[in-house]
This record gives structure tokens, sequence and C-alpha cells, in this order.
């Protein structure tokens, strides 16, 4: 208990002691220096103006300040602020609003400076910068139109209008004419054209689907955008021509029994087309009827080969009934003259056929050789005749004709072809007025990517 006391008594005594060490004038509170928060501008910048002065409203608060000012600098004036009268207002806790207000007209376009100052027992500030910009004229673009309302896919339409600045013509300026189809949420920039003197602009534009066009114009540092009403246009959608080319039935003159070969390729509008039938008709001699023979199915390059015993003279011709959106057509007729054989003719094989490198990159060219050799008296000799090269893609049930060669006069045989695909190429001989027909031996090659 006595221990507890006397450390009482020292703590007391420590307490009197400092008290006696502080001097009247540092017992007295310090003044707080004022603090200011950022200025808050309406109409936010950039304030837009036109004919009219638009005023702005300048506002921030204070905090332990007995006044404040706001200061502006216009653009172009170096250095130099002047003050806008603020007023104190309404009152939150510590703190003060202060407002100001300034008008600005046309002439007033620019980057202007600001300063905001909270005097009291020191002084605060923070400063900004505000743009006053120049309301641009006024454009609109009118009576546009698009005609006709209702075309044929891939017609033209003319489409046309007026653009004007605040009421009159606006001449010399870019419009672009846009185009959004059925189904599309977007509109796609088509082609552009100049307004003329009086503000009217046209163009041409190429119909290929149902839509709506409309034309537009571009914000410049002159005057501000605008988009016309939307014109709409029907497209009728019409089925394309197709052709047959190229239709060939060799050989010719053939020996009755011996197998004939034709080819061809059906196009439109320049194009391939491909996966579609074509059927191989015939016509005998004194005969006013076609009768359906073979048919066989266009690859991709739109290239179809069939094939049949030869029996008696007359036309052959290739057609195609036609397909969605693409009309028929039937090809040019070819005479072939069937004759009966006039001796045996000698047997022949293709050899060593072999078509590299392997695998191969798509689109590269593939080199092929072999040879072709006929049957002199049990002596199998070289021997110079046309022979054609097929090939047959992977998944694919049978052979197209690609192109024809050559041997030498010793047999040789090689060409070279773009590999596109995978799968096996072969060589055949369709034979002549001495030889038979043969095919080599088939050689798969894998196309790489």
């Amino acid at each position: 208990m006595l221990q507890r006391i006397r450390v009482v008594t020292v703590v007391l005594a420590m307490g009197a002691g400092a008290l006696a060490l502080t001097s009247p004038a540092s017992a007295e509170v310090q003044a707080a220096a004022p603090e200011i928060s950022n200025v808050q501008l309406s109409p936010a910048s950039p304030i837009v103006v036109s004919d009219k002065a638009v005023t702005a409203t300048f506002t921030f608060f204070a905090k332990g300040a007995t006044s404040a000012e706001f200061q502006l600098k216009a653009p172009g004036q170096a250095g130099v602020f002047t003050p806008v009268k603020a007023d104190a207002g309404l009152k939150r806790g510590e703190w003060t609003r202060w407002t100001a207000t300034k008008s600005f007209d046309a002439a007033s376009a620019g980057t202007w400076n600001f300063l905001a100052l909270a005097k009291g027992d020191g002084e605060a500030s923070t400063k900004g910068a505000f743009e006053v910009k120049k309301a641009l004229p006024t454009t609109k673009i009118v009576g546009f139109d698009a005609d006709p309302g209702r075309v044929d896919a891939g017609d033209n339409v003319r489409v046309s209008g007026r653009l004007e600045v605040d009421g009159k013509a606006f001449a010399g300026q870019k419009v672009t004419i846009a185009f959004r189809g059925r189904g599309s949420d977007t509109f796609r920039n088509v082609t552009s054209v100049t307004s003329g003197g009086n503000g009217w602009f046209a163009a041409q534009v190429r119909a290929e689907a149902t839509g709506w066009w409309r034309a537009e114009f571009a914000a410049t540092s002159a005057a501000g955008g605008s988009v016309s009403d939307t014109a709409r246009v029907g497209v009728r959608v019409r089925d394309r021509d197709s052709r047959i080319v190229d239709f060939d039935a060799r050989p010719e003159p053939v020996d009755q029994g011996d197998r004939l070969s034709f080819t061809g390729a059906l196009r439109t509008d320049a194009r391939a087309l491909p996966g579609q039938r074509v059927t191989i008709r015939f016509k005998a001699n004194g005969s006013r009827h076609w009768k359906y023979v073979t048919s066989d199915v266009t690859d991709r390059h739109g290239r179809f080969w069939a094939s049949t015993t030869a029996e008696e003279s007359g036309w052959w011709r290739a057609e195609f009934r036609g397909a969605r959106g693409v009309d028929g057509s039937v090809s040019r007729p070819t005479w072939v003259k069937v004759v009966e054989p006039q001796q045996e003719k000698a047997d022949s094989r293709v050899i060593g056929f072999n078509a590299y490198p392997e695998p191969v990159e798509r689109g590269e060219f593939l080199r092929i050789r072999a040879a072709l050799q006929v049957d002199d008296e049990g002596d199998w000799e070289g021997y110079r005749g046309k022979v054609a090269l097929f090939f047959k893609a992977n998944g694919s049930d049978s052979y197209r004709y690609v192109k024809s060669t050559w041997s030498s006069e010793s047999g040789r045989l090689f060409t070279k072809v773009r590999a596109w695909n995978s799968g096996r190429w072969r060589f055949v001989y369709g034979g002549d007025e001495d030889t038979n027909g043969d095919a080599s031996r088939s050689d798969h090659v894998r196309v790489i990517r």
C-alpha cells in the first residue's frame, strides 16, 4: 500500500512540473489551413455555343476559408487570369459551396483555363481547363430515293438525294451510299459520290439482295453529320444460265464394240458448276429421238467423264436438266462413226506407272511417268500413242478424266499436273486402229496442306 501511494505522488509531481513549464501562448489551438474541392462545371465540357450565348456555372467547396475567388484565362492569353465573382452559398458542415457564372458566345471558342482560390489562415487552390466549341451548322439529306424499287439480282439501281446545310444547298461534299440487307442489323458502305452545285447527288449501285439503302454525310470541321431516310429495294433472284463446254466423244471413228469416251465441263457465269449430274444421250443416224445412255456427276472443276460401248453411228450430246437457281443446258452434238473392225489388233500394256513425289504439298506439281508398249509377235516394244490420265479422290467411287498426253516413239510417258486432293492416279490407253487399249496400275498419292 505504501509503495502504491509513493508512485502516485511522483506522477502528480511530474504533471505539475510540466504545467509549470508550458507558456500561455503555446497553449492556444492553431487554426487549420484552408482546403478546396474540385471544380464542377455545368454544362460539362465542351460547352457548345451557337448564335446564342450559353451561361456556364462553376461550383466548388472550401473549408476553413474566410473568402474565395474564381479566375478564368481566355484562349490565347498567356498567364493572364481574370477574376469572376464568386458567391458563398450552401454550407455542409465545415464546407461552404461557392458559385461563379460566366456567359460564352461563339467568339469564346477555344481552351479556357480556370483557377479556384480559398483564403483563410493560408491559401489553397485548384486549377484546370475546359473547352468552348462553336456549334456546327446543321446538315440534312432530303428527297433520298432508290429507283426502281424492285429489280432482278445484278441489275443497277439509281440512288439520289439532296444535301442541305441550314436549309441551303451544300455543294462539293462527299456523300456515302450505304446498304443493309434483309436480316442484317448493320449498314455497310457501298460507294460514295460528291454533291453538285445545287446539293443534289446520284449514283448507280448494283442490287444483289433485298434490303435498305441510305445516304450518309460524315461531320466535318465545317458542318455536322446527317443520315437520310432509308429506301427499300426488293430483289428477285433469277436463275443463272449454264453451258456445257468442250464436249467431245472419242475416238472417232471407233470400232464397233470398243469403248467410246465422253468428256466436257459444266459452267455458269464463267465459273465451274460442281456436283451436278450430266447425262449423255444418243440419236442414231436417221432417228428423230434422243435416248439416254449414261451419266456422270461433275467434279470440283465442273468436269465430267463417261463411257459406253460403241454400237452404231450417230449423234451424241450432253444434257444438264438444271438445278435450283440454275437453268439447264445442252451441249452441241458431235457425230461419231462406228466401223467394223478390219483386223485383229495388237495387245498393249501400260507399265512402270509412278506418281511422285509422295506426299506432295497441295497445289504443287505431281510428276507422272510410265511406258506404253505393244505386243509385236511376242516381243513387247515401245509404242507412240495418246494416253489419258485419270484420278480418283479419296472417298470417291469413280475415276475422273484429267488430261491426255502422247508417249514418245520409245513408249516413254511423262506428264505433270497440280495436286489438290489425296487419291489414286492411273494412265488409260484407249487404243487405236492397230492396238487394243490398256490401263496402268493405280498409284496413291497423299496431298498435304
